[in-house]
């Protein structure tokens, strides 16, 4: 199933990501694709607030993982600087995927086999005035998309 929404400011992006929170429970993984800038972190801030996670959500670049703790756990890993699943498991990310808390992964595409089939992919494009958010999961997802859009 796929979806797109238009988003016309961080803060609607930020209302996206937090209807999508409200809705998940645990051991869902969303992997967010898009250019330096596009608002994969604002994102995952509404994700985390729709969690219910109170504490300030920040891009884990140079930490490849933040873990932010509330009535389901957020996991918000950055494989930016990764260059394979292969890498990431050596790194001790492949455990995050196994606590059964939410795991966000930005730039999806250099860990992939890590991530698996069932993952929301979420691709921000940048527009000149907006951002164009695609959706794309297997059935597991259909009640976010048909809720959200």
């Amino acid at each position: 199933m796929e979806w797109e929404l238009i988003s016309h400011s961080p803060e609607q992006t930020e209302q996206i990501g937090e209807k999508i929170g409200r809705l998940l429970s645990g051991g869902e993984v969303i992997a967010i694709s898009g250019e330096l800038g596009a608002g994969k972190t604002v994102f995952t801030k509404g994700l985390s607030r729709g969690l219910g996670i109170t504490d300030e959500v920040t891009s884990p670049t140079f930490t490849l993982v933040k873990e932010y703790h509330g009535p389901v756990p957020l996991y918000h890993i950055d494989a930016y600087r990764l260059s394979s699943s292969e890498e990431a498991e050596l790194s001790g990310l492949g455990e995050y995927f196994d606590l059964g808390g939410v795991v966000v992964v930005e730039w999806p595409e250099n860990i992939w086999e890590l991530i698996g089939d069932d993952a929301l992919e979420v691709t921000i494009h940048q527009l000149p005035e907006a951002r164009k958010l695609s959706f794309r999961g297997g059935e597991r997802w259909s009640k976010i998309g048909a809720l959200i859009s």
